[in-house]
C-alpha cells in the first residue's frame, strides 16, 4: 500500500470487459482478464449475493484517471494465481467516476485510490479498509486478514490489528492509530504482520493529520520493519507526513532529511520486490523533497533518472492498458524537467490505442498548452469533455480555463469556471473534493479581479 503512489482525493490530479453500466467507456472497463468475479458498480446484487453465500464482500474503489488504480488491474487484479480465491468472497468494483455509485461513496468514505474494503455483509460494516496498492502475496494476507476479522475469535496483536482496521474503515482514525499502536506493541519481534501493521498504523496518522508524529512513528518502526515492500510503503508514508508539514515546521528539516534517506534506501539495492508504479511513487516523493529543500540539480537529476525509468517500463508492457499506467507520471517527470513535450508522442499513443479514454486528451491539453500549442489544447479539451462524466469532470474544465487564459479570453475562461462551480454544485457530496471546488472559487475570483 501507499499514498504518493496512490491517487489522494485532493489530487488534481488506476481492462477490457464490458462494464454493467453503459456510460462507462469499454476501454475504461476494469478487470479484463481478472481471475476473481468481480460484480461491476452494484452494491445492492453484490450485498445480496454476499448474505446469501454467507461470505464477507471484498470491494475495490477505484477510479479511471488513478494510475495505482490501472496498474493494480493491469499487473495484480489480472493474476492468475488469484483464481483459488474466486470462491472466499463476493467480489466488487466500485468506479468513483459515476454518480450512481454515491450513495456506496457515502456509506465506505475513501481518501485514497485504490481503496481496498472487505465488508460484512450482515451489519454492512467495514471490516478493513486497505488504502493503495498491494501485491498478490499482500492481497493473499488481506484476504485471510477479512476472513478472520468475519470469523471472529482472534486474540492478542491479531485482534487489535482487526479492530484497528475496523476502526480506519469507520473513519476513526486517531482511534485506528493508537489500536494500532497498541498492536505493534503487544506483538512479537518476528510478528508476521508486522510490515502491514506499520503500514496501516501510519495511514491512520496521515488520516488524523498527526503528521509529524506520524513521520517519527515511521523512523522509528522501520528499524523493526524487515526490508520489504512494506518497509519501503512506511518510508514513503512517513515523508508523505513530512511533506504536510508547515515548511517553517522546526523539525521538518530533520524529520525529511531522516526519511528521505530511507526512501533513497528503498530505490537501491538490493532491489525490493514491488511493481513499476510502486517505484515510480519512490522517485515522486523524492522529487518533491528536493523541491522543497530547492535543490534544483537534485530535482533535475532525480527527475531525468524517473522518466528513463519509466519510458523503458512503459516500453515492456504488455498492451497499451497497462503501458497507460506510466503516462501521469511520464507526463510529470517531463514537466518537472521542463521539457512536457518529451511526453506528447506516448499520451497521443494512448489516445490512438484507447479512444474512448477521456485521460489521454485530458493530458494532452496540459501538455500542448505548456508546448503553446494553444489550438491543439482546446480541441483534445473538447474530447476529453465529451468522454468524461462525474467529478473528474472539474479538473478537465480547470484546465480548459487555463488554455483559455493563455489565449488572452479571460471572458471564456470565466465562463468555464462558472460552468465548473455550478456543475460541481450539482454533484453528490460524497463525490466532490471541497479543495477541488476551493481551488476553482479562487482561480474565478483571481480572473474576475484581473478584468475589472
Amino acid at each position: 500500500m501507499r499514498l504518493l503512489a496512490a491517487c489522494l482525493l485532493l489530487s488534481s490530479g488506476p481492462v477490457a470487459c464490458t462494464a454493467a453500466n453503459t456510460n462507462v467507456p469499454a476501454a475504461d472497463a476494469s478487470h479484463a482478464k481478472t481471475p476473481l468475479p468481480f460484480i461491476q458498480d452494484d452494491y445492492a446484487r453484490a450485498l445480496a449475493e454476499a448474505r446469501a453465500k454467507g461470505v464477507p464482500l471484498f470491494v475495490d474503489v477505484w477510479a479511471p484517471w488513478c494510475h495505482t488504480c490501472r496498474s493494480m488491474k493491469a499487473y495484480v487484479l489480472s493474476d492468475a494465481a488469484l483464481a483459488r480465491h474466486a470462491d472466499r468472497f463476493v467480489w466488487l468494483e466500485v468506479n468513483t467516476d459515476l454518480t450512481s455509485n454515491a450513495a456506496f461513496q457515502e456509506q465506505y468514505p475513501v481518501e485514497f485510490w485504490p481503496t481496498l474494503y472487505v465488508i460484512d455483509p450482515r451489519q454492512e460494516k467495514a471490516l478493513l479498509r486497505f488504502a493503495g496498492s498491494a501485491t498478490v502475496a499482500q492481497l493473499e494476507k488481506l484476504f485471510e486478514d477479512g476472513e478472520r476479522a468475519y470469523k471472529g475469535g482472534i486474540t492478542g496483536a491479531e485482534a487489535l490489528l482487526a479492530r484497528g482496521d475496523a476502526l480506519y474503515a469507520e473513519g476513526r482514525s486517531a482511534e485506528a492509530a493508537e489500536t494500532l499502536a497498541e498492536a505493534l506493541a503487544e506483538a512479537p519481534a518476528d510478528w508476521s504482520r508486522r510490515g502491514r501493521a506499520v503500514e496501516s498504523l501510519l495511514t491512520a496518522m496521515y488520516g488524523a493529520k498527526q503528521h509529524e508524529a506520524c513521520a517519527r512513528k515511521a523512523l522509528e518502526e522501520l528499524p523493526r520493519t524487515p526490508r520489504s515492500l512494506s518497509w519501503a510503503n512506511g518510508a514513503l508514508l512517513g515523508m508523505y507526513c513530512v511533506l504536510s508539514l508547515p515548511e517553517d515546521h522546526a523539525a521538518g528539516a530533520a524529520l525529511r532529511e531522516g526519511l528521505e534517506a530511507r526512501v533513497a534506501e528503498a530505490l537501491a539495492p538490493p532491489a525490493i520486490e514491488m511493481s513499476a508504479d510502486d517505484r515510480s511513487g519512490l522517485y515522486e516523493v523524492r522529487v518533491q523533497a528536493r523541491e522543497v529543500a530547492k535543490d534544483a540539480a537534485a530535482v533535475k537529476a532525480l527527475s531525468e533518472e524517473w522518466l528513463a525509468f519509466l519510458e523503458a517500463e512503459a516500453a515492456k508492457a504488455p498492451n497499451p492498458q497497462a503501458r497507460t499506467v506510466f503516462d501521469s507520471h511520464r507526463m510529470l517527470a517531463a514537466m518537472k524537467l521542463q521539457t512536457p513535450a518529451r511526453a506528447i508522442p506516448a499520451i497521443e499513443q494512448s489516445e490512438k490505442d484507447l479512444p474512448q479514454d477521456y485521460n489521454p486528451p485530458a493530458r494532452l491539453s496540459t501538455l500542448y498548452r505548456l508546448v503553446g500549442r494553444l489550438d491543439d489544447a482546446l480541441a483534445a479539451s473538447d474530447r476529453a469533455l465529451a468522454r468524461v462524466q462525474g467529478a473528474r469532470r472539474l479538473s478537465v474544465l480547470s484546465g480548459r480555463a487555463d488554455i483559455l487564459v493563455a489565449r488572452e479570453d479571460t471572458a471564456g475562461a470565466v465562463k468555464t469556471l462558472e460552468e465548473a462551480i455550478t456543475f460541481a454544485k450539482s454533484l453528490p457530496a460524497s463525490q466532490v473534493s471541497p479543495r477541488m471546488v476551493a481551488g476553482l472559487e479562487k482561480k474565478l475570483s483571481g480572473l474576475q479581479a484581473s478584468a475589472q
